[in-house]
Parts: structure tokens; C-alpha cells; sequence
């Protein structure tokens, strides 16, 4: 499982150019199509890039993540946030934060969708956890309630470890990432050194500029890709009933070039 803890400090600044209102749409067009919900579990929510949209679209969304720093970096960008959502057709809703593990999360209710984006299972590394995961959220899930969640496909891990290292030099901040795989589990150990700017000391004498201070850390983080038929197994057993399988946003099968898979799932009523 991940554990975002220093991380959470600069993950926003990483992933602005994540797509989150691709998501989104993918989400919309998906309820638009099988029922739109009133209440939505976010699994795997992290700092709300998804959730805070879908509440202020109307929705009751209750934000689940094992990260207590990333929880709170939600909470904070939802209390001070204003303006439209992403795709506002409604008067603003509301969102739960909640620290749960997703393999065993709960709420009073049932719900009337659950999604999991930004490939948050491809974090659990063994495939009771995500057996667990399916059960639990088939449990969770209201008569017709549709799971929509995006895993990284097997053969993107591997471009990673092809393409790496990776790095990034701002003014701001820096950082190296190395991965290395493991082409029979179809696993990734991602490893990532930060350089933070934090602030300035004063210069010496002579007129020197100030000289900037950098804190650096360190993370880890391991993820794993599963068969997309296997994942389509477990989703069956679980109960659900597979509605479509596409690629990388855009409603079309994936084949061997697929970076994204989305899964569409639905709770029979």
C-alpha cells in the first residue's frame, strides 16, 4: 500500500499536468449513461484533485485514503476553495474526509457510485488486496451502482523502467526518480529524491546574493499491474458485472500500445 508522508507536501506542485478533468468527463459520461448518483466514494482520493470537483458539481462525496497527510492537504484545499467545479450542473455538495485502508472501507449507507482513478490499485502489490478491494466495494455499493476505477496497464510499468531515470530541475523544486522492474510480477519500485526549495540565508560579504536552502527527502513507492483478464475475473466473482473495458480515455478497446485502463462495473440490481 502507499504511504504518501513528505510526498504529500509537494504533490499538487508534481502533478499539475495530471489530467483530472479527463477523469471527470470519464466519470460524467459513464453516469450519464447508466444513472447519475447522488453519493460517490472516492477511493484512493489523495488531496481531493477529484473529489473537491465532484462536490462542488453537487455531489455528496465521501474522500477515503490511507494518507492522514494527504487527507489533510484535502481538507485544507476544500475549506479554502471557491468557484465552479469542473463539471458544476448543480448547486454545491458536500465531501467526508475519511482515513480508511479501501481494501476494508465503510460507510453508514450504501452508495450510489465508487470510483478509484489516478491508478490507486496498481498501489495494492498482491491480488487478495485487490480481490478484497472489489468484495468490499460491491458490499459498499447500492443495486445498480456502477465502480468505475483506472489501472496503469502491465506494459506502461515496463516503459517506465525503459525510460528512466527521470528527472526534474526547477527553481522550486527537483528531483531524481529511478525505477527498477520486475518483469515477472509485473512490479515497480519507484524511488524518488526530492530537493524542496524552502528558504534564503543571507549572502557573505561583498555583496553576495542570498543562497537558497533546499531540504531534500526521500520516497518509495512500489506499484504492480495485474492482467486486465484477471481483473475482469475478480470483478466477476465479486459480483459485479462488467459493463466495458477501454483505453486511456477514449472509449475504444485497448490493445498493446495502452498506457490506461478503465474499468466500468456495475452492482446488478
Amino acid at each position: 500500500m502507499r504511504s504518501y508522508r513528505q510526498f504529500a507536501s509537494v504533490y499538487d506542485r508534481l502533478m499539475e499536468e495530471m489530467p483530472y478533468a479527463e477523469w471527470l468527463s470519464f466519470a460524467r459520461r459513464c453516469w450519464e449513461q447508466y444513472g447519475m448518483p447522488a453519493t460517490v466514494a472516492d477511493l484512493g482520493c489523495g488531496t481531493g484533485n477529484i473529489a473537491i470537483p465532484l462536490a462542488k458539481a453537487g455531489f455528496t462525496v465521501f474522500g477515503i485514503d490511507l494518507s492522514a497527510d494527504m487527507l489533510s492537504v484535502a481538507r485544507s484545499k476544500w475549506e479554502s476553495s471557491s468557484g465552479a467545479g469542473l463539471i458544476r450542473s448543480r448547486e454545491p455538495g458536500s465531501i467526508r474526509w475519511l482515513q480508511q485502508d479501501m481494501r476494508d472501507w465503510e460507510l453508514p449507507h450504501p452508495v450510489d457510485a465508487a470510483i478509484s482513478f489516478c491508478d490507486s490499485l496498481n498501489y495494492l502489490t498482491e491480488k487478495p488486496d485487490i480481490s478484497a478491494v472489489f468484495q468490499r466495494t460491491f458490499a459498499g455499493l447500492a443495486p445498480g451502482g456502477l465502480f468505475l476505477f483506472d489501472v496503469h496497464a502491465p506494459r506502461q510499468l515496463a516503459r517506465y523502467a525503459e525510460e528512466q531515470p527521470f528527472v526534474l530541475d526547477e527553481r522550486d523544486i527537483a528531483y531524481i526518480w529511478t525505477c527498477e522492474y520486475d518483469a515477472e510480477r509485473m512490479e515497480i519500485e519507484h524511488d524518488l529524491t526530492f530537493f524542496v526549495r524552502e528558504d534564503e540565508r543571507e549572502g557573505g560579504e561583498g555583496g553576495k546574493q542570498p543562497q537558497a536552502l533546499y531540504r531534500r527527502f526521500e520516497e518509495s513507492h512500489v506499484q504492480r499491474a495485474y492482467d486486465p483478464d484477471w481483473l475482469s475475473a475478480e470483478l466477476a466473482a465479486a459480483g459485479f458485472e462488467l459493463l466495458h473495458l477501454f483505453a486511456d480515455f477514449k472509449w475504444q478497446e485497448p490493445d498493446e500500445n495502452a498506457e490506461r485502463l478503465f474499468f466500468v462495473a456495475r452492482r446488478p440490481r
